[in-house]
């Protein structure tokens, strides 16, 4: 019951068929290489935030970092590439605290753990700004939207794996869906939470009674 979009292209070769995913070219597979590649992408997300996407390019990126831009385009290909990626490094983190969450499943007191599970990653939104640049960013573009609709869908992949044992008589399929309103409905709240002048404790507060009511209301319709 938690949904996401979908699709992806890379900038200048959208087509009406089936859209690309913009991924990097490659990734590191040596201990330099990686330093090279996590250094891009610090510098990125500081660079992001200081002057906001559309100012954002590929060469003062590596200008920052130090590197000839040769380098960054062995990595990616160009700066959607890049905010891309950042997306998933933001999502990774999140699917980590899912993977502790889930660890402690099946448990009576599942609402008191999907609580601590939104206040964590509440609590990533409201202390790394950096977040909501991504977020805005990967919304940019059909190509991004449609890379960051794919990372979402991971995300709610692994949701629907901790719904499992709470919701056992659900189908699959509405699982999945559950889980994709979930992880959508969830991102938008963090994103409202830390708006200029919204109050981020009473946005949480509403997004847990929120989702309890969804989760608790989908046990009981099964």
């Amino acid at each position: 019951m938690f949904p996401t979009s979908l699709f992806r292209y890379a900038p200048g070769t959208m087509t009406t068929s089936t859209p690309e995913i913009l991924e990097p070219r490659r990734r590191p597979t040596q201990e330099r290489s990686q330093k090279k590649f996590d250094r891009l992408l610090e510098v990125s997300r500081e660079l992001l935030m200081e002057v906001g996407f559309e100012s954002f390019t590929c060469e003062e990126v590596a200008h920052r970092a130090e590197v000839p831009i040769g380098t960054l385009y062995q990595f990616f290909a160009n700066k959607y590439v890049i905010v891309c990626e950042l997306d998933r490094v933001d999502t990774q983190a999140v699917r980590d605290e899912v993977a502790k969450f889930a660890e402690q499943l099946p448990s009576l007191d599942w609402l008191k753990l999907l609580d601590r599970l939104l206040d964590h990653v509440g609590a990533l939104w409201r202390n790394d700004p950096s977040r909501r640049a991504v977020w805005h960013a990967v919304q940019s573009t059909p190509a991004t939207r449609a890379t960051a609709a794919v990372t979402e869908r991971e995300l709610a992949a692994d949701i629907a794996r901790v719904l499992a044992p709470l919701t056992p008589g659900t189908p699959r399929d509405r699982r999945r869906i559950i889980a994709e309103v979930l992880v959508h409905v969830a991102y938008s709240m963090f994103n409202f939470s830390i708006r200029d002048g919204q109050e981020h404790r009473e946005a949480v507060i509403e997004l847990k009674r929120l989702l309890a009511a969804y989760l608790l209301q989908a046990e009981n319709s099964q």
